[in-house]
């Protein structure tokens, strides 16, 4: 008996890990989206609370429910303990760069704001956005613009004309993207951010206006 070869095409794709089909039909329970939105829930509150978390889980379940996406798998592990440390990270940078912008704002002397350009590592859209929205919770870290096209961020930065100020920003936005891809980023992407960031400087955003 030949078999179809139409058949691999008609099946259904595999659901992701930590995903399951529920009854028979679109719907699927995914475990990684789902902690991913009540992840996004709690940062938008920018507070930490029990609340928080159960009402950012029954809105990623009700929105799971009613807007179901395509089986397909989105690039989004889950790493307990790598969860963990971002969330560490981002509680104590949080702080600390509260305390930094503080002094920087009664320190008197005038200050020389620019936007600096930070090329990422991760080219997938997840973890394009996911660094992004962790950057812009801290104080001090103002997204400005976030091109796809070389999966760069560009940051305003409060005191540029310090060469150290630049340089320490780069390398926070980097260390977030290592912890958010090890919480959240798949294998491939994990080894990725292992490496050494290039500190080449990408092309700035456009202003609309031509240069004097």
């Amino acid at each position: 008996m030949s078999e179809d070869p139409s058949a691999e095409s008609r099946a259904e794709p595999a659901l992701p890990p930590l995903s399951w089909a529920l009854g028979r039909g679109r719907r699927v329970l995914d475990l990684p989206l789902i902690a991913w939105l009540t992840v996004i829930w709690v940062l938008l509150w920018s507070t930490l609370t029990w609340a928080n978390v159960i009402t950012g889980v029954v809105v990623a379940f009700v929105v799971c429910m009613a807007f179901p996406l395509p089986r397909v798998d989105l690039g989004l592990r889950l790493h307990p303990v790598g969860m963990v440390v971002l969330a560490g990270y981002l509680v104590y940078d949080m702080f600390t760069s509260g305390v930094k912008v503080t002094r920087q704002i009664f320190s008197g002397r005038p200050h020389r704001p620019a936007v600096v350009a930070v090329p990422l590592r991760c080219r997938s859209d997840l973890m394009l956005t996911a660094t992004a929205v962790a950057v812009s919770n801290v104080p001090g870290g103002a997204i400005v613009e976030v091109r796809r096209a070389t999966a760069t961020l560009f940051l305003h930065v409060l005191d540029a004309d310090r060469p150290a100020e630049l340089e320490a920003a780069r390398t926070s936005v980097w260390r977030i993207e290592e912890l958010t891809v090890r919480a959240f980023g798949t294998r491939e992407e994990i080894d990725r951010v292992a490496r050494e960031p290039s500190r080449a400087e990408p092309p700035r955003p456009d202003t609309g206006r031509p240069d004097a």
